[in-house]
Parts: structure tokens; C-alpha cells; sequence
């Protein structure tokens, strides 16, 4: 609770300069400019159960929602349990279908696009072109956007080679389009160590975070975020910051 509370007096703006986002090769690269945003940014954080908040004792305590309120950010979260690029989801489509009904008069400063494991069960072929016209999409709907891709994290380990894959994909696609990738899978989120804290494996829970596990994953994206704040000639899926007692910092403001 002291961490998150740390996290409120965290306001990514007003940073300039480029980064190279880690996890694609060199040659495909294009550098993403310092995340800046306004003073009151509105934030779309659109992705599949985990942004849901499936898992947490309340929907409203998952990961976006718990994010969101950190930052004082006026957030939309819109996640679809089951959903994936390819896969459509219990309650809505496939995250083409999603994007092409949201509603341009949102106009987030911000879109932080989450996901997915749910298309690891689906063949390989057409995955990339599907991603691509989501994001095409997405990018067109909102052209004003940042746009940070948040990929998929472990639910069991050690991590499933088609998760793996969709993790490299997904940070290939993006380092081309100069936009941010965040990698859990990269950056060891969920490890051997804290799996049990992160992870519901219970019938209810089903390999989904706990209300604590969407704390913690609030926390790494928000340190995450801040570091694509600060100028740099590389960002290379270093461990966010921390206290000596593994308590997530804000990196500045």
C-alpha cells in the first residue's frame, strides 16, 4: 500500500528526447521519443481478463483500475476476458473487432494495450498480421495517441514457448514502429520466487493475478512508464527500480 501510495506523486510529462526499446534487432529499430503527457491525461488501458481485473476480490482492483487511481490519471479500462488479436473474447470480439467499435471521441492521450495469452493456442500464421491492422487501427482512431504496447506475463512457469513467442512478436512489431514495449516475460516479472503471491491458481482464480498480484503488476507498470520518461540511447529490459526491501520506487517525476 506504501509503494502505491509512492506512486501518486509520479507525473510523466514534459520529458523530450528518443530511447531504443530493447527485445528487436538493432537493424528493425526505430527509436520511441521520451513518454510526455499533459497535465491531466485521459489513459485507454484496453486488453483481455488481466486488464479486466479477473481474479482480484473486485474487478475495480485490478491492475488498470489500481494503476489509474495511483496516477490520478481519468482512465477507461476496457478489457475483455477470453479476448486475444486473434481469439475473441467471452464478452466482446477478438481486439480488431474491439478496437474498430471504440469510440474516436475518446481521444486518450495515452493507450496502453495489454496482451494477449489467449492467442497461444491458435496457430502462429496470420498472428502478425493480425497485430498489425490492430494497430493500424488503433493508431488511426486515435492519431494522437502515445501508444505503449504492455505484452503478455507468465500465468504458469516456467513460461510456455508459444507465450514466448508472442512476447517477441509483439516487441519485434513494435521496436519497428518506434512505439514503447513493456516485456513482463523479458523483465521477470513473475518468477519462481513470487509466483504464489502474484498468481491465483485456485479454481476461482484460474492462473489469473490476485488482488495482491495486481497490485504488484500496477506497480512494474508504473515504473516502467516512468523510465520511458527519461532520455536515453538505450532502454534495455533493465529491472525497474526498487528499495533495498524490493519495494518499487517511482524513477522521478
Amino acid at each position: 500500500m506504501a509503494a502505491l501510495c509512492a506512486l501518486a506523486a509520479w507525473r510523466p510529462w514534459a520529458p523530450t528526447g528518443a530511447a531504443v526499446s530493447a527485445g528487436a534487432d538493432a537493424a528493425s529499430v526505430v527509436a520511441p521519443a521520451a513518454l510526455a503527457l499533459p497535465e491531466d491525461p485521459r489513459v485507454l488501458i484496453f486488453g483481455d481478463s488481466w486488464t479486466y481485473g479477473s481474479a482480484a476480490s473486485d474487478p475495480t482492483l485490478g491492475y488498470a483500475y489500481v494503476l489509474g487511481h495511483a496516477l490520478g490519471w481519468d482512465t477507461v479500462v476496457d478489457g475483455v476476458r477470453g479476448s486475444g488479436y486473434l481469439k475473441p473474447g467471452w464478452d466482446g470480439g477478438s481486439f480488431g473487432e474491439r478496437i474498430a467499435a471504440l469510440d474516436p471521441a475518446l481521444a486518450p492521450d495515452l493507450v496502453i494495450l495489454q496482451g494477449s495469452i489467449n492467442d497461444r493456442r491458435l496457430p502462429a500464421d496470420g498472428y502478425r498480421d493480425a497485430v498489425s491492422a490492430g494497430w493500424d487501427a488503433l493508431a488511426a482512431r486515435f492519431p494522437a495517441a502515445v501508444i505503449v504496447i504492455l505484452g503478455p506475463a507468465p500465468q504458469v512457469l516456467p513460461v510456455e514457448a508459444a507465450t514466448a513467442r508472442i512476447d517477441a512478436d509483439l516487441s519485434a512489431l513494435a521496436a519497428a514502429r518506434g512505439w514503447w514495449y513493456i516485456s513482463p516475460i523479458a523483465e521477470e516479472w513473475v518468477t519462481p520466487a513470487n509466483y504464489p503471491s502474484v498468481i491465483d491458481t485456485g479454481e476461482i482464480g484460474r492462473d489469473h493475478p490476485s488482488t495482491a498480484g495486481h497490485a504488484y503488476l500496477a506497480e512494474r507498470v508504473a515504473n516502467a512508464l516512468t523510465a520511458m520518461t527519461t532520455p536515453a540511447d538505450v532502454v534495455a529490459d533493465a529491472p525497474a527500480d526498487s528499495t533495498s526491501d524490493g519495494v518499487l520506487e517511482p524513477v522521478g517525476r
